[in-house]
């Protein structure tokens, strides 16, 4: 079916209105044997909301961008390549359902479907562009992920000392090896993820401690991949703001 429709004249259209609704700003999509297989709004949980994105499936990468004008425009396009995705289910939690885990090597995130049928959709065709991608190439899956963040709602204190509490004086920061939400002494330190970034990056003192003894394991192991976010978090305060958690903390 792929196949068929890559040189497909309403296949090249398809993607040229994708390519035209986030303009000059957004980078190229049409390329040979590039299919787009479905596009639609998810809620994606950022750092401090969830917020509604508009996703676009093709048979080699996932983009997604905030929703100016629904339909016409979009912006801050993000491309994913599917070769480096693995994905996992979340259990309902509250106002907080029909979820999964897009898990990439530079980035991790929940994302939440309007129906139980459409997330069944999305992860039956995400997984089967994955599969088809790695069949080609002879590549095996991803073993190495970000983590996913943990949102600042999540944590009214230190989730490393439990002693900081945060206020607007003393900010939120985010550790990039274990997701959590810890206070600025807690996270003075910097360590280089390659995954994630060609410079050194904000990780908590635990992380630091077990990555710079070489027990990286230990500390990918110190959270759950499979974060639940708790009922209070609200899928109905959503923006069209960036992403939260392109921030520098």
């Amino acid at each position: 079916m792929v196949d068929r429709l890559a040189n497909s004249e309403a296949n090249t259209r398809r993607i040229s209105i994708v390519e035209n609704c986030f303009g000059a700003a957004g980078q190229p999509l049409t390329i040979p044997g590039r299919v787009l297989i479905g596009e639609g709004v998810l809620t994606k949980l950022c750092r401090k909301k969830p917020k509604a994105r508009q996703f676009f499936l093709f048979n080699d990468i996932l983009v997604y961008g905030n929703i100016v004008i629904q339909k016409k425009k979009y912006n801050k396009q993000h491309i994913i390549p599917l070769e480096n995705v693995t994905i996992d289910s979340i259990q309902d939690e509250g106002d907080l359902r029909n979820g999964w885990l897009i898990k990439t090597p530079t980035k991790s995130f929940a994302v939440y479907a309007a129906t139980a049928t459409e997330k069944s959709e999305w992860m039956n065709h995400i997984n089967k562009c994955v599969s088809d991608l790695l069949s080609k190439s002879g590549k095996t899956p991803s073993n190495e992920h970000a983590a996913v963040w943990v949102p600042d709602s999540e944590a009214t204190v230190c989730m490393r000392c439990q002693k900081a509490k945060f206020t607007p004086v003393n900010r939120r920061h985010h550790c990039r090896k274990c997701g959590f939400v810890v206070c600025g002494p807690c996270s003075e330190k910097r360590f280089l993820l390659p995954s994630q970034s060609s410079k050194p990056v904000r990780i908590c003192d635990f992380c630091y401690d077990l990555l710079s003894t070489g027990e990286m394991t230990a500390c990918q192991s110190a959270r759950s991949d499979s974060y639940s976010p708790s009922p209070k978090s609200s899928l109905n305060d959503v923006s069209d703001d960036d992403d939260d958690e392109d921030s520098s903390d």
